[in-house]
């Protein structure tokens, strides 16, 4: 009787091997700038949702102290804490728990300005802050926007998109 042994592969070939290799390093060359995007697009809507808040506090704050705008410029002190206002006088707020950090950079710092609107370019402000407001004061707008970190010099950018060459703040 023949004694025929059966020719078994006990391991990879090297071939073999690298093309798992390959096949995963084209994977992870798809999968890891969209996750890079993730954090970018979770930074900005952070921002978009802190930015929201704030303009309906503003209002609030507005509609309860007879039309006066909140001075954020200084501090966050008429959001963070407790205001009065009115004869009789009532108490109001707080408004905001703590002050709100922007997510894009960091900061929470405010400046007192004004936003350009409608033009193809990111307007930019002189100073790294977190908010541009624009308090004038007490005369302005109201209006708050957020800096951008990601574009340029941390915090000069006015954080947004441009589509169709009209840029839109957040």
């Amino acid at each position: 009787m023949l004694n025929t042994r059966a020719n078994t592969r006990q391991a990879f070939t090297l071939v073999e091997i690298l093309i798992v290799v390959v096949i995963l390093g084209i994977l992870a060359a798809i999968v890891i700038p969209q996750f890079t995007n993730a954090s970018q697009n979770a930074r900005e809507s952070s921002l978009q949702s802190t930015l929201q808040t704030l303009r309906s506090q503003i209002q609030f704050y507005k509609m309860q102290h007879g039309d006066t705008l909140p001075n954020l410029v200084t501090n966050w002190d008429p959001f963070t804490g407790s205001t009065t206002y009115g004869n009789p006088a009532q108490t109001f707020g707080p408004y905001m728990q703590a002050a709100p950090v922007n997510t894009m950079n960091g900061n929470s710092n405010v400046i007192d300005g004004t936003v350009a609107l409608g033009g193809a370019t990111a307007p930019t402000v002189s100073t790294a802050c977190g908010f541009v407001y624009d308090y004038n004061s007490g005369a302005g707008s109201g209006q708050i926007y957020g800096t951008d970190a990601t574009s340029g010099t941390p915090g000069t950018v006015v954080a947004g998109t441009i589509a169709n060459g009209v840029f839109s703040p957040y």
